[in-house]
């Protein structure tokens, strides 16, 4: 039995999951906050909230600094860690993968289960980090390993201790498109035009409609179309792959996932970063630019930088991506996890 914690910011962490999972031979259950992602056939364990504060409880939540987030007498943190626990107890499962909290990492790890830690860009050297990256069986890192390097110290990973890298494996970019990627590269009858997609994320957004409409404004020659999470805004009844495919230019933020989609698309992109813990989205976002694989930028650009973005973007092309995405990293982390769950079965 191997066990799959998807943290429950965003969809990222869930989406991970469930390009993974396929690819397991082991029976797996989820634990989760969130629901189950759809289709999903294995046991899930639906775990209380912890990220409520109610009135009245809940200080101190990093441990003078030492965690990331244990509020003191949280009714919510306490369920959930105990829903764990029970959960442990009853499954015994070879492994717990981790994806991602460092208090989940520990608890595991304090009850005897090895932990493999899904690793994520960004300054990971803070305490808490340190402490989940040691104590884990394994890193997976859903990058490639030759770009580790590429920007210097901005990447974080090249910082990294050399017992961390000894214990990660490097598996590319994936998301839930790798499928369709290995079966249609471009979209038939695709119309002719400057399209551009917006393709943003439900973990937070900190671009405005205004500044939306500025840059569409700003580019008379481009057609805009935006998928700005679900609901889609303007996005018409085809799915995200159609959009993607349809797209001369992709403006996507810099999380883990749908940079990985646009990857698999091969699209021509500007990767714009948001403000995120530990910088992991800039990081991404200088990576990527500095590796030739497409346009990156610190933050939302003004109105009047994006006639010349698009078009950089154009000049890079999409054929880079292929250094990011393999198109089979969800199946190297799942050859990953159940190697190391048969060593520790």
């Amino acid at each position: 039995m191997i066990g799959y914690y998807v943290h429950h910011h965003g969809l990222g962490h869930l989406q991970r999951l469930g390009a993974i999972a396929p690819y397991l031979t082991s029976p797996v259950t989820g634990l989760s906050s969130l629901a189950p992602p759809p289709g999903w056939a294995g046991d899930w364990v639906q775990l209380a909230r912890d990220d409520r504060i109610a009135p009245g409880g809940g200080d101190d939540p990093t441990a003078h600094q030492r965690l990331h987030w244990v509020p003191r007498h949280h009714l919510g943190l306490r369920t959930r860690m105990a829903q764990v626990a029970a959960w442990v107890e009853r499954a015994r499962p070879a492994l717990l993968v981790v994806d991602v909290s460092v208090e989940v990492t520990l608890l595991a790890r304090l009850m005897g289960v090895p932990v493999a830690v899904v690793a994520m860009l960004g300054d990971r050297t803070d305490a808490p980090h340190e402490l989940a990256y040691d104590v884990a069986a394994a890193l997976i890192a859903p990058w490639p390993p030759d770009l580790g390097s590429a920007a210097g110290s901005d990447t974080g990973a090249d910082t990294w201790p050399a017992h961390w890298r000894a214990k990660t494996t490097w598996v590319g970019a994936f998301s839930r498109f790798d499928d369709a990627q290995q079966h249609q590269q471009a979209a038939p009858g695709r119309p002719s035009g400057r399209r551009v997609l917006v393709l943003w994320g439900r973990g937070g957004d900190d671009v405005t409609a205004a500044e939306r409409s500025a840059a569409r404004s700003a580019t008379p020659g481009w057609e805009w179309t935006y998928r700005l999470g679900a609901p889609a805004e303007d996005a018409g009844p085809t799915t995200v792959w159609d959009d993607l495919l349809q797209a001369d230019v992709v403006v996507v933020h810099g999380g883990h996932n749908a940079v990985a989609e646009v990857a698999a698309a091969r699209r021509p992109a500007v990767v714009v970063a948001q403000a995120r813990p530990f910088g992991e989205q800039l990081h991404r976002v200088r990576l990527l630019a500095e590796a030739g694989i497409a346009v990156g930028v610190d933050r939302w650009p003004p109105p009047e930088r994006w006639p010349r973005l698009l078009d950089q973007a154009v000049a890079v092309g999409g054929e880079q991506w292929r250094r990011w995405s393999f198109g089979d990293g969800a199946w190297r982390a799942a050859r990953a996890i159940e190697e190391l769950a048969g060593e520790h079965r």
